[in-house]
């Protein structure tokens, strides 16, 4: 009985009620509507604003086939240290960047690779420069010093190299050069490529 006086009561006397709960249902719906389209329209414009590229004036970075490598000055000095500078020219006929340390590998005189262990920084001959991005033009190089020791021809521990691998910086490709070189422990020192690098003997 009361549930049935009280439904009664709600239709009743909720006929206002329900219009002005509708008006209201239709301002909410409005508002949500309004709210999703300025929603999407911001979504849009992010779109928009995400697809345009941005100006970018990135240089490639140069690949190993877009460069020679070569020999530079050659380094001696006491407590049986030995070096040598070593370039990479761009002959790309393009503007291509280096940065950061080349990889170094020795090889035999098979070519058969030689573990080899390569140390980044500082050399007996030069302060590491540190890595920096080398824009190089066509013709212009870059160089880095390699340093290492030779306590006695064909001592325990020492290696016999003919080749020299060096591997640009974010390359998988390699350039070879001769290396007629005893290596102790077939351990070398590099430092990153710079333009130019001073160095002591």
């Amino acid at each position: 009985m009361n549930e049935d006086l009280n439904t009664h009561s709600t239709d009743t006397a909720g006929s206002a009620g329900r219009h002005r709960a509708r008006r209201g249902l239709g301002r909410a719906k409005l508002a949500g509507g309004a709210a999703a389209l300025a929603g999407l329209g911001l979504v849009w414009a992010g779109t928009a604003n995400a697809a345009t590229p941005a100006a970018t004036n990135a240089t490639p970075t140069c690949s190993a086939a877009a460069l020679k490598a070569g020999f530079g000055r050659q380094l001696a000095g006491g407590m049986n240290h030995e070096g040598v500078v070593i370039t990479l020219r761009n002959l790309s006929g393009k503007t291509c960047a280096l940065r950061g340390y080349p990889g170094l590998g020795l090889e035999n005189s098979k070519h058969k690779a030689i573990t080899t262990h390569t140390h980044w920084g500082d050399t007996w001959y030069a302060k590491d420069p540190g890595k920096k991005t080398l824009v190089l033009k066509d013709g212009q190089s870059a160089e880095a010093v390699v340093a290492w020791t030779h306590a006695n021809t064909g001592t325990s521990g020492a290696v016999h190299a003919s080749y020299l691998e060096i591997t640009p910086p974010s390359s998988t490709r390699h350039k070879t050069l001769a290396f007629p070189q005893w290596v102790d422990h077939a351990d070398l020192s590099v430092t990153a490529l710079a333009r130019h690098i001073n160095v002591s003997d």
